[in-house]
C-alpha cells in the first residue's frame, strides 16, 4: 500500500483507469465461460454464481480486508467488507436499468436465488448479535465467526436443495435469449479448457481489482476523509468492479439467474470475510470495531436486500423507469447511505 501512496496522483489514476479496463475485459469473459460451466457441470446458474462467481469477484475485497485485519486495522476491513456488500446490492439495480425487455428480477427469480437471499440476511444479522454482549473469544475466535462459517455451510446445501428438488417453481417468464446463446456455444471448448480459462481470468481480474482498490485507496487518501469514510465507500466500490462488470454482462447475456446469484454468492462470502479477519486480527475479537456506522451499513444492506427479496416474489414485470420497484429503492437507499456516511466523516 505504501508504495501507491508514495506514487503522483496521476500514476495512481493510471494505474486505476488501467487496472478498471482489465477488470472490464476478464470479467467479460469469464462471466460468458461461467455461463457455459454451469451447463456442462450441471451446477447451475444459481449455485455456479455462488460460488465460483461470487468467490472470484470477491478475491480483491477479501485481500483487502485480511491485509487490513492482520495488519492490526480493524475498522478499516470491517467497513470494507460490510461496503462491498451495500455496494454490490445496488449494482443489481444499474444492472437492471440495462435489461431493457422488462425487470431483472422479474426475469431471474426462482427458489435457488431466493434461498440465497434469505441466507444472505441470516449472515449479516449474525454480526449484529455481537453487538448486544461482552466480546468472548475460544482460542482467539469469536463465536459468531463460527456461527458464520456453520450457517453458510448449511446455507449452500439449501441452496442446492432449492435448485436441484425445488419444492416450488414460480412462473416462467417470456423466453429470453439464453436457448440461442447455448445453440451458438455447442461446439465450445471442453470442460477443462473452460475450467482452466475461469481460473486464468479468476486470476487476471484478482489482481486487477487489487491494483483499482490500492490506487483508489491512495488517492482517497489525499483527502480528509476518515477511515470508514474510505473503507465504506472507496474502497468497497473499487473492489466491488469485478461485481459491476460481471453482472451487467450476464445480463447481456440473458444469464439473469447468473447474475443476481452472483451478486448474492459475492456478498456471501463479504459476510465470511468477517470471520477470517477475526481469525488473523492479532489483537483479540475484531467485532468490538463494529462501531455505530457499521452498524448503520450492516442495516443498511439487510434493509436492500429485503427489498430484493421482495421484487423476486412480488416479479414486477415493469415498473418506475423500465426498472422494478426494488431497483428504484435500493439505489436510492443506497445513494442516501452513501451521502450520509460521506457528509458525517
Amino acid at each position: 500500500m505504501l508504495e501507491f501512496i508514495d506514487r503522483s496522483l496521476a500514476i495512481n489514476i493510471g494505474i486505476f483507469l488501467l487496472s478498471a479496463l482489465a477488470i472490464a475485459i476478464s470479467g467479460s469473459l469469464m462471466t460468458a465461460i461461467a455461463d457455459r460451466l454451469s451447463e456442462k457441470t450441471g451446477l447451475g446458474q444459481a449455485l455456479m454464481g455462488a460460488l465460483f462467481l461470487g468467490f472470484s469477484t470477491s478475491l480483491p475485497g477479501i485481500v483487502t480486508s485480511v491485509t487490513a485485519a492482520a495488519s492490526g486495522y480493524p475498522e478499516l476491513a470491517i467497513s470494507n467488507a460490510l461496503g462491498d456488500i451495500a455496494a454490490q446490492t445496488a449494482f443489481l439495480g444499474i444492472a437492471d436499468i440495462t435489461y431493457l425487455e422488462a425487470n431483472l428480477e422479474y426475469a431471474a427469480a426462482d427458489a435457488a436465488t431466493l434461498t440465497q437471499g434469505t441466507l444472505l440476511i441470516v449472515l449479516l444479522a449474525i454480526p449484529l448479535l455481537t453487538r448486544a454482549y461482552p466480546s468472548v473469544n475460544i482460542w482467539g475466535v469469536h463465536p459468531a465467526s463460527i456461527a458464520l462459517v456453520a450457517t453458510y455451510i448449511f446455507g449452500l446445501r439449501l441452496v442446492a436443495d432449492a435448485q436441484n428438488l425445488p419444492m416450488w417453481k414460480p412462473q416462467q417468464a417470456e423466453k429470453t435469449n439464453v436457448e440461442e446463446l447455448q445453440a451458438t456455444e455447442s461446439d465450445s471448448p471442453g470442460l477443462i479448457s473452460l475450467w482452466l480459462r475461469f481460473f486464468l481470468l479468476a486470476l487476471v481480474l484478482g489482481i486487477a481489482g487489487y491494483g483499482v482498490e490500492e490506487a483508489g485507496v491512495a488517492i482517497a487518501d489525499s483527502t480528509s476523509l476518515s477511515e470508514n469514510a474510505v473503507g465504506s465507500l472507496f474502497t468497497a466500490i473499487s473492489t466491488s468492479l469485478p461485481e459491476l462488470v460481471t453482472t451487467i454482462a450476464a445480463v447481456q447475456r440473458g444469464a439473469y439467474t447468473l447474475a443476481v446469484s452472483g451478486v448474492l454468492g459475492g456478498n456471501s462470502f463479504d459476510v465470511l470475510v468477517l470471520a477470517l479477519c477475526d481469525l488473523v486480527y492479532p489483537h483479540g475479537s475484531i467485532y468490538p470495531a463494529l462501531t455505530q456506522d457499521k452498524v448503520f451499513v450492516l442495516a443498511l444492506t439487510i434493509l436492500m436486500t429485503g427489498i430484493l427479496l421482495l421484487g423476486l416474489l412480488r416479479r414486477e414485470e415493469h415498473g418506475i423507469g423500465n426498472i422494478g420497484f426494488e431497483s428504484f429503492f435500493v439505489l436510492l437507499l443506497y445513494l442516501g447511505g452513501f451521502l450520509l456516511v460521506f457528509f458525517s466523516s
